[in-house]
């Protein structure tokens, strides 16, 4: 193998000489990254290669990072197995190598196809590669800033959750909504479990905690319980469904990666199956559905929900919508996990069938209405992808969908959400190039050939000197802002509103709020960071909660 350490220091130092002439496209386009192949890969490199090679630095043999994504695959994978046939052709290639190392490089005949697969496969999840830069744009990415719109949002105190830590968070909620088809408003502590919201008290509904031990979730942590919803015929079937996230390497996940990188946590979504729907605690049977590895504690499955429009006899109905984010890994480098194609739930919006069984785990169905059920080599979850952090799925009235996503550090997006697309993470935040191999700190606007990547940008991006976190959200249904869309941003609890039917750019306004009889803000009202969210109940009222105190204030009027 040592030879064939020649041949991958040659093609590395002639990967710019040869990636101008050929399509983009054809780099590792073919290469699957299916996790077993992964593995056999490595088991090859590490017999066969290591002792020349590493993916961090030069060694004996060169860095070997971004090598499949410099030269083509069909390339490597011939000229590995017979050289000669190229020296003979007088491939320009090949006389390089010949030029540099003066002798011809053996072949390696013993590999069969799968063998080569499997070493491209590994090569194919270490990828430092530097992308052409098109210019540096840093600061006031977008020059138009938002206004004051002049309206207010007067609040009143509604509800408060007790405690779970002594320190803000005080309580760790994320969601409030009402079951379908009644009054009974829940809520989640991220650190505990589900609340109902009785005559404004909290009542523990369902203690996650104590039914599922190995939860965690720590400050600052995106973990612990982050989503909840219950089915649109739970008064009949009495189902619900949470996601929560456990330590890494707690059971066998349904989907992974490379073990080349850490499994930090899962996250684990689970099915509730309560004996009395009209209970006012949970009693009852579960199970798990499906489990995600999870390579940081943040990113992962924010959000469960179903179509609030779909009825009975729509092709949606009781399907289960699922934001999952990056899970970090792209901050960690490997981006092709977010880059997948639709290969792949990272990074993704997912609908499944909870009732159905034709997934490879066999605990959930696939919709055959989903943009890639049935097609070989895609994964038939996925309804859109590439969002770096989808933590928030909503409807129109009209049955649009739609989907907040937050940013790295640059530019947050409301994206209209059509089935099969993509848009545009890891290669794309907002409307502009970001380099996953290089600064996340710095974008470049698009290049000219923008087109070939495919990429639907978002109906509303704001940049971080706007918002440095944004969350949805709920359309409001009387006011004077009846019909707009009304989402903040997280840390600060300064909010905004548009009118999302608005063609091509929705106009964004900002808002302050009256409280007590003052004008004022979020930061203000909390005494700090807000941790801002939005709950809704079943009169279509708006709520905004802040886990800095725990509490949660209703919008009774829009000044």
């Amino acid at each position: 193998m040592k030879k064939l350490s020649t041949l991958f220091s040659v093609l590395t130092i002639l990967a710019t000489l040869s990636c101008t002439s050929t399509n983009e496209e054809e780099f590792g386009a073919t290469i699957s990254q299916d996790v077993d192949q992964i593995k056999a890969g490595k088991v090859l490199f590490d017999q066969n290669c290591s002792t020349c090679h590493n993916f961090n630095e030069n060694a004996i043999g060169p860095n070997l990072s971004g090598l499949t994504r410099q030269v083509e695959t069909d390339w490597i994978k011939r000229f590995i197995k017979n050289p000669s046939e190229f020296f003979k052709a007088k491939d320009e290639r090949a006389e390089r190598l010949l030029a540099i190392y003066k002798n011809e490089m053996p072949a390696f005949p013993n590999f069969s196809e799968s063998d080569l697969n499997s070493i491209l496969s590994y090569l194919h999840t270490f990828e430092t590669l530097p992308i052409e830069i098109l210019g540096d744009t840093t600061s006031n990415l977008i020059p138009e800033k938002i206004q004051d719109s002049g309206i207010r949002f007067e609040l009143e105190f509604f509800a408060q959750l007790p405690a779970s830590d002594t320190t803000p968070a005080l309580a760790k909620m994320t969601k409030m909504e009402p079951i379908p088809g009644t009054n009974r408003l829940m809520i989640n502590d991220q650190r505990i479990g589900i609340y109902e919201l009785v005559n404004q008290k909290p009542q523990l509904y369902l203690d996650l905690l104590k039914q599922r031990p190995d939860m965690v979730s720590k400050p600052g942590w995106a973990t612990g319980l982050g989503s909840f919803t219950f089915h649109p015929e739970f008064l009949e079937n009495g189902l619900f469904y949470t996601a929560h996230t456990e330590p890494g390497g707690t059971q066998l996940s349904d989907f992974g990666y490379t073990d080349s990188l850490n499994v930090f946590m899962q996250w684990v979504l689970t099915e509730w199956k309560t004996d009395s729907p009209n209970s006012k605690t949970f009693e009852g049977t579960s199970r798990e559905i499906l489990r995600i590895d999870n390579a940081s504690q943040a990113h992962g499955m924010q959000e469960l929900t179903f179509n609030p429009n779909s009825k009975k006899g729509d092709e949606d109905f009781g399907l289960l919508y699922i934001g999952y984010g990056d899970g970090g890994t792209v901050e960690k480098r490997f981006a092709y996990i977010s880059d997948h194609g639709g290969t792949g739930v990272y990074s993704s919006i997912l609908r499944i069938d909870p009732a159905g069984n034709n997934s490879a785990n066999g605990k959930y169905g696939i919709p055959t209405i989903n943009p890639f059920s049935g097609i070989q080599g895609k994964a038939g979850e996925v309804l859109a992808f590439g969002f770096r952090n989808p933590n928030r799925i909503f409807w129109d009235e009209s049955g649009k969908l739609f989907a907040t996503d937050i940013g790295q550090h640059s530019i947050e997006e409301i994206n209209l959400i059509e089935p099969g697309k993509f848009y545009g993470w890891p290669i794309r935040e907002g409307r502009f190039m970001i380099n996953p191999f290089g600064s996340f700190r710095t974008l470049y606007p698009l290049p000219k050939d923008d087109e070939k990547k495919g990429v639907t940008y978002p109906l509303i991006q704001l940049e971080h000197d706007e918002a440095v976190a944004v969350i949805g959200g709920y359309f409001l249904s009387e006011g004077r802002l009846k019909g707009n869309f009304v989402f903040g941003d997280i840390p600060t609890g300064r909010l905004f509103f548009a009118d999302l039917d608005q063609n091509p750019n929705p106009e964004v306004k900002s808002m302050k709020v009256v409280f007590e009889g003052n004008e004022t803000t979020m930061e203000e009202i909390v005494g700090g960071r807000v941790d801002l969210k939005f709950g809704i109940d079943a009169e279509k009222q708006v709520y905004i909660m802040s886990k800095n105190q725990g509490k949660i204030y209703k919008i009774v009027n829009t000044l």
